[in-house]
């Protein structure tokens, strides 16, 4: 706990902070809790990001099904199989990268009453990544940057992990310059 405390992230101040309903009760997120909804975040967004990739290209494959095509004259200057395939996978695509949005609809609906303080933890989470992670400019293929956003942290565990790591690259860019 000594070691959380000195990196800043059990702030009382901080964490101190409860959001106030028109009910009385108050609601008080900690870092386990922010973690947990983090995760459950990003997995409903990976789960509809792959939803709506499916349905991309089922779409893709329906409207390619009415198409008539002669095997032997080439579509945009490619074999039609070529350019079908293409097709279906720019379809998936776009229906990947539509996902999320409906991911962090999902989310924010089931999680109302915890969402101001999410993201005020989220503001305070994104602050501390930021003024801890390191400068990527002496990264090489022996010396990776350790995630940089710091998008794979979902717990305490995580969070020192990546700290150590951004020592180590420290460490080891001071070393071979």
């Amino acid at each position: 706990m000594m070691f959380l405390r000195n990196i800043g992230i059990f702030n009382r101040s901080l964490l101190q902070r409860s959001v106030r309903f028109n009910s009385n009760s108050t609601f008080k997120i900690n870092w386990p809790e922010y973690f947990r909804l983090k995760k459950i975040n990003n997995r409903l967004n990976v789960g509809s990001g792959a939803v709506t990739g499916t349905m991309g290209v089922l779409m893709t494959l329906g409207g390619l099904a009415n198409v008539e095509i002669d095997p032997e004259k080439p579509i945009l200057g490619l074999d039609p199989m070529i350019t079908f395939v293409g097709l279906l996978l720019i379809g998936g695509l776009l229906g990947y990268l539509v996902g999320p949005t409906f991911g962090n609809t999902i989310f924010k609906l089931s999680y109302k009453k915890h969402l101001p303080q999410y993201n005020a933890m989220d503001k305070i989470f994104l602050q501390k990544v930021k003024v801890n992670r390191v400068n990527p400019s002496s990264q090489s293929f022996s010396n990776p940057v350790p995630d940089y956003y710091g998008e794979r942290i979902y717990s305490l565990k995580d969070y020192k992990q990546w700290l150590r790591d951004c020592n180590a690259f420290r460490r080891k860019s001071q070393e071979f310059l």
